[in-house]
């Protein structure tokens, strides 16, 4: 696989002044990780809860392990930039996070971090408190007419009452059923847990109600429509505000698979990065509007029976796929380092960059990706080489990475054969549509 360049590739700064302290340790924090290195080939601190394979044996990442606890997080990340100033580093940290709970973590403790020597470029709390309710962002997507999908919410602040039933839902089953807020979720526990659930029947959603009750949930879930189509009717959007409220980088995707496995369910896992002009404006007006800063992911799907993109979700945060921004030609490191370590004014960019983005095999999405057109320019995408994978970076390479990465492509065949077989996505397919490239915004 050859990896594409981005505009500042290969001009590492010296001496940049800053340094990136990411808490987590999955696929998107590695890929956050490579783009601070192509671009300033600088070293990221990773606070983890533990040493995965996506960040293990890296030579562009120093890892320090804390505790999962948002106090004990706190606490690590004060000790080290405690151990960074006895250095007699000037280095600016800057705190990121690509985990929802992880973001309040920060964002309530700002101001402790910001005197601790962080930059913390995330939205104010309140703000990414609303919007990272799937209701309230549908509420705010309303009052500017940006499609959702029809929805019912399920408040179980009161499921302690003896009396308390769950809302009717008026529209068709099959159903999909999710928390409002996945921070809200994080910590309940039951059997058959899932991230997202796909409902057959009234008695299956009774079921799960009753689960949720009895787990102690008492945040919202959401009950909405399931919009026909496979995975390739999804759309990725990613964009960040700068710390005026300008959306200066915007990227968009059409998802070719998604991953099945319950804990990942929903998280892309190939796409072609494709300017979508109707849901950039969309996602940039949304955040203008609503006032954000930093980085924030859309979740949008095209709607095959009336050829119009529906937003799902906005997460506060630049996603677990953030790579295929930077793949696109639009470096996600430059443009926040330029507006909270440099206090560069930039002028808006938008990747646009075709470049297939993948962390399955190609020869599975081959056999994935049913539609005939789409599929062939994923092979001619394969052919002129023009592809990714966020954890083959050359400047990172060595023997057991190679292997880790090698095994995880492997163990896909198995995760798909096993949650998501090939007879079932062409029971999904039969009621796709052609490529939805002419979808829009409003009816």
């Amino acid at each position: 696989m050859s990896t594409p360049s981005t505009p500042a590739a290969g001009a590492p700064a010296a001496a940049p002044g800053f340094r990136p302290v990411i808490v987590g340790s999955d696929i998107g924090v590695y890929a956050l990780a490579r783009a601070f290195h192509e671009r300033y080939g600088v070293r990221t601190t990773v606070v983890a809860f533990a040493e995965p394979g996506p960040i293990a044996n890296s030579r562009i990442i120093d890892v320090v392990l804390s505790g999962s606890e948002p106090e004990q997080i706190v606490a690590t990340l004060r000790e080290h930039a405690a151990a960074q100033a006895q250095t007699g580093s000037r280095d600016r940290l800057v705190a990121l996070t690509n985990m929802d709970w992880a973001v309040r973590t920060l964002v309530h403790h700002r101001a402790e971090l910001e005197g601790a020597g962080y930059v913390v470029p995330f939205a104010d709390v309140a703000l990414i408190d609303r919007i990272s309710d799937k209701a309230e962002f549908a509420a705010a997507c309303a009052e500017l007419g940006i499609p959702t999908p029809a929805t019912v919410i399920q408040d179980f602040a009161r499921a302690d009452d003896a009396g308390w039933q769950p809302a009717p839902v008026a529209f068709d089953f099959p159903v999909i059923a999710k928390p409002a807020s996945s921070a809200d979720y994080h910590g309940v526990t039951f059997p058959g847990k899932k991230k997202i659930f796909e409902i057959a029947t009234p008695a299956e959603l009774d079921r799960l109600m009753i689960s949720l009750r009895e787990a102690g949930f008492r945040g919202r879930f959401l009950v909405q429509e399931m919009i026909p189509g496979d995975d390739t009717q999804m759309r990725s959007v990613t964009a960040y505000a700068d710390s005026s409220g300008r959306v200066t980088l915007r990227a968009s995707a059409h998802v070719l698979l998604e991953e099945r496995t319950p804990a990942t369910r929903g998280n892309p896992s190939a796409m072609i990065v494709e300017r979508i002009d109707p849901i950039l404006d969309a996602a940039q007006r949304l955040l203008e509007h609503t006032g954000w800063r930093g980085f924030a992911n859309f979740d949008v799907k095209l709607d095959p029976r009336d050829g119009v993109f529906k937003f799902f979700e906005q997460n506060p945060r630049i996603g677990r796929n953030n790579y295929y921004v930077t793949a696109g030609g639009q470096n996600v490191a430059e443009v926040l380092v330029d507006d909270v370590v440099h206090g560069v004014r930039r002028e808006p960019v938008t990747a646009d960059r075709e470049v297939l983005y993948a962390v399955v095999p190609h020869h599975l999405l081959r056999q994935y990706v049913l539609d005939p057109a789409l599929r062939a320019r994923v092979v001619a995408l394969m052919k002129a080489r023009r592809t990714v994978h966020p954890l083959r970076y050359k400047a990172d390479s060595s023997p057991r990475r190679r292997l880790y990465v090698l095994t995880a492509l492997v163990n896909h065949w198995r995760k798909y054969r096993q949650h998501y077989p090939l007879d079932e996505l062409r029971r999904v397919h039969a009621t796709n549509t052609p490529d939805g490239a002419s979808g829009r915004v409003s009816a």
